[in-house]
């Protein structure tokens, strides 16, 4: 068991365009998502990053960019995650809906600790990680 499927839909009250801009912007994201640790830029299209939720374990992730589109950012990913996500962008009323959608192998040295009865608890700290990048993604759009 050590596959992942992660989708959530938010919103957010700002235009599509400035979503877009904070969300390419990779190296900035320690400046606003608490679990981004840290970003080192590799070259214009990936980046390392280190992260880490509630769990005490630092996921160490290289992020490539695939699609940077104004509706559709897509990313994959490798280290102790390989897979992909991607970020959905349209324009609703009052500000964005963002659909986030992620399907990961954990791989690396967790791959050893996954198990089925891990699930629950990864899916977990998943949810708290996010629930960051939500919180931080609304504050920093509210300048």
């Amino acid at each position: 068991m050590s596959a992942f499927h992660f989708e959530s839909t938010w919103m957010v009250a700002a235009p599509p365009a400035e979503v877009h801009a904070v969300l390419v912007d990779l190296e900035h994201y320690p400046d606003w998502w608490p679990q981004v640790l840290a970003v080192a830029k590799i070259d214009d299209d990936t980046a390392r990053v280190l992260c880490r939720s509630t769990l005490p374990y630092t996921l160490d992730l290289v992020l490539g960019a695939v699609h940077r589109e104004p509706t559709l950012l897509e990313t994959t990913i490798s280290g102790d995650l390989s897979g992909t996500v991607r970020w959905r962008l349209s324009p609703v009323v009052g500000g964005t809906r963002l659909d986030h959608d992620q399907d990961v192998d954990v791989t690396g040295r967790l791959q050893a600790l996954v198990a089925r009865p891990l699930g629950p608890v990864l899916r977990w700290n998943h949810d708290r990680m996010m629930a960051g990048c939500l919180r931080g993604l609304r504050r920093r759009l509210a300048g």
